[in-house]
Parts: structure tokens; sequence; C-alpha cells
């Protein structure tokens, strides 16, 4: 993250610098012109009528292409004598336009260093090569490639990508039959139909699955009714009579769950002829409802068909994104250190990394005494009171109190003694 603010900075400096050249060329340039402008009207009252053809010349030279040369050389024809006033008018004109065109141009060239200073960003901010970080054995083999083409074409499935992943079915050699598509291609529909705000869909799925939602504590139903009924509400005291029906018929059923949002959707009726726009139920209105059931209907919808909320695909490559910063440092500094040989272990990473807490999807046990996260050969150890330690920390204390005659173990958190045999294994 620190990477991508540290290139952004770099950015707006270039915005920033950009917009001051141009708002400082716009105003010199209008300067510029009202000059000649007003240097066309002296000329127009004591020159001949060629002389006004060749200033008009000028002017669209000057705003075009500034070519200094060519505007003081054809500013009037070769057999008219300039009077002295007149020269010095031009001469004067001929530096400014002159000095004009420097600056403009030595503007131009300093915002060309610092765009450059962006790459040079990018460069001092991102490693090109992730090559330390990975390994080519991951996916070598027949059966690993089968099993990476699978989770990509249904990857494809999820989002609704039929044709793409049809494709790649055949190409891959994958076997796929019409009930592994239907679930996807109707969730999909059903989720188009929601950024569009049409909620019948959505509304026959989940009477469909009532029963299966209600199994899992599902508020989905309530919600699209919700919705459905809110937009009856903003439409004025002309469906007043259509709300109050649809409210009897789908919203009764859900006082007892919900009760205090029913009476919540009721009260709005009472601001049906000004509108509940400035009334105390306006919140029923903000667009993030919206945005709250297309999520909610994925979640549930998911849950329902036994699948992640996000594909594993994309639950990997989130993972692998978040991860890689912290990879490519410990290997440096393993580099530098001369410890490369720390990172052999194929199951595990050299330091811990935390993925947040919307990438833990199961329970990780932490021994209190030794720090330490349990594994196959350190797994939880329950004692006679209760306390949870890892099996090490167990043979820790065991061995320093063996040289006792009567050997009892005392908890480390509490009073209780205990023999260490009777420390039972756990699973979370």
């Amino acid at each position: 993250m620190e990477a991508c603010n540290a290139v952004e900075r770099e950015v707006d400096k270039v915005l920033l610098k950009f917009g001051a050249i141009n708002e400082h060329a716009e105003t010199v340039l209008c300067d510029l012109i009202n000059h000649i402008e007003s240097l066309k009207k002296e000329f127009e009252r004591g020159i001949s009528k060629l002389i006004k053809k060749q200033i008009r010349n000028i002017l669209r030279i000057i705003v075009r292409q500034y070519d200094i040369v060519r505007i003081f050389f054809s500013l009037a024809p070769t057999d008219h004598e300039l009077t002295p006033c007149l020269a010095q008018v031009l001469k004067d004109t001929m530096t400014k336009v002159r000095e004009t065109a420097q600056r403009l141009a030595t503007d131009h060239r300093e915002l060309h260093s610092t765009v450059s200073k962006v790459g040079k960003a990018i460069d001092r901010n991102f490693t090109a090569d992730f090559a330390s970080t990975s390994r080519e054995d991951v996916f070598s083999g027949p059966e690993k490639s089968h099993l990476l083409n699978q989770v990509i074409c249904q990857h494809f499935y999820r989002h609704g990508m039929l044709d793409i992943a049809a494709e790649l079915a055949a190409e891959a050699g994958i076997k796929t039959d019409e009930e592994t598509k239907e679930p996807f291609t109707e969730l999909n529909y059903i989720l188009d139909c929601l950024k569009q705000r049409d909620l019948e869909p959505a509304l026959d799925w989940a009477k469909k699955h009532r029963e299966a939602l209600l199994a899992q504590n599902s508020s989905l139903e309530f919600k699209l009714h919700r919705l459905h009924f809110i937009r009856l509400v903003q439409q004025g005291p002309s469906k007043q009579t259509e709300a109050i029906m649809y409210a009897r018929q789908n919203l009764t059923q859900y006082v007892g769950r919900h009760g205090k949002e029913v009476q919540a959707l009721m009260g709005t009726l009472l601001y049906l002829p000004n509108g509940i726009q400035s009334s105390p139920y306006s919140h029923l209105l903000d667009p993030t409802l919206w945005l709250d059931i297309h999520d909610v209907f994925t979640r549930e919808a998911c849950t329902l068909l036994g699948l992640s909320v996000d594909s594993p695909l994309s639950v990997c490559i989130n993972a692998g994104c978040t991860a890689l910063p912290t990879l490519l440092n410990i290997k440096q500094v393993m580099q530098q250190r001369q410890v490369t040989g720390v990172w052999n272990g194929k199951d595990e990473l050299p330091i811990e990394i935390d993925l947040g807490k919307q990438s833990r999807y199961h329970s990780v046990f932490a021994c209190p005494i030794l720090r330490q996260q349990s594994t196959e050969n350190n797994p939880p150890m329950k004692l006679v009171c209760g306390h949870v330690i890892s099996r090490d920390a167990l043979n820790k204390l065991t061995s320093a109190n063996k040289h006792r005659f009567f050997f009892r173990l005392k908890c480390p958190y509490c009073p209780v003694e205990q023999n260490p045999e009777d420390a039972r294994l756990i699973h979370f």
C-alpha cells in the first residue's frame, strides 16, 4: 500500500503542475492575443488593406504555430516602407512573442521531467521480478494443470462468463454437465436483475427456497419485500392503497422476527402526502439498501448451494497479492543476511502473514505460553482445569518439574495441580 501511495504522490505532482502550466499558458496567450488585437487596430488607422490581411494571418500563426520569424518578416509587403514608430512597435511585439514562446517551451520541458519521475517511482516502489517468491513445480504435471483449469473454469461459471468457460472446458478436456452450469446461470441472471432494480426474479427464487432459507435464519425474503414496499411508497399517495394491500399480503408474516422494521415501514404511510424524503424514515431511501440486497442474495444463495461467497480463484489471487510485498521483503532480508536456507519448508512460510478477517476460514490455536500456532506435531492440549496450552509447552513444564518427589503439574493460569498424563488432545 505504501508503494501505491508513493506513486500516487508523484502522479498528483504531475497533475498539479500540468494544471498550473495549462492555466499559465492560457493567461499568457490571451494577453498576447489581446496585445496583437490592439496592434491591429492601430495599424488599421494608417496602413493599407494588404497590411490588414497580413495581420490577420499573423494572428492565426501566433495562435496555431507561434512562428515568430514568419510573423515579422511577412508583416508588411516588400514595397511598403514602415515608419520608425511602426518599426519600433513591431520590434517590441516580436520580443514579447519570442519571450512568451521561450517561457512556454521551458515550462513544457519541466513538465517532461516531472512525468519521468512517475516512471522512476514505479520502478523504485514495485518489483517486476517475482520469481524469488514462486515455485515452478506447483502446477507441474498433467493432474495439477487439470485441477488449475477446473478452478479457472468454475470461476468463469460463477461470474456468468459461460461462453469463455465452455471454450476453456473444451480445450482443456474438462467434463461439465448442465447441472453444474444451471445454478450459476440462474444466480447471475438474478444478480443482473437486481442491479437493474428488478426484484421479481429474486422474490421468485426466495419463495421457492423459503424453507431452506428459514432453516439458516435468513432474512433475504423480508429484505426483498421491504424494497418492493419502499418503491411503492416512493411513488406517493397514488400508490397508498396498493402499498397497504402489499403489506397485508407479504409483510404481516414477518412481524414476529422483524417487528420494529415492519413498524417503520408502516410509519412511512403517514408522510405520503408530503413525501418521505423529509420524514424520519428518509433513511429507507438510502441507495445502499440495493447494494446490501445484492450482497445478501449472493451470500445466502452461495450458502444454500454449499459454495463460498468468493470463488477459490479470487480468494487465492487476493491472498497472494496481500502476501506478496511481505514475502518480497523477507526474501530480500534473507539474501542480505545470507540465510536463504531458512526458507526451505514447502508447507509453511518463514513468517506469519495476516490476510484479514475475511480470509480466515477455520479456527487457529496459538499457545498462550510459547506464542506459537498449533501444528500436527504440536497440537493443543486441554488440562484438567480447562485451560489449553500446546504440547510443547506441556512437555517443557513437565521437564522443569520432574525433579520433585511427588510430581504434580501446576497450571500456569490457575492454582489447580494435576497430573500431566491427564491432559487431553483437542481439535477445533
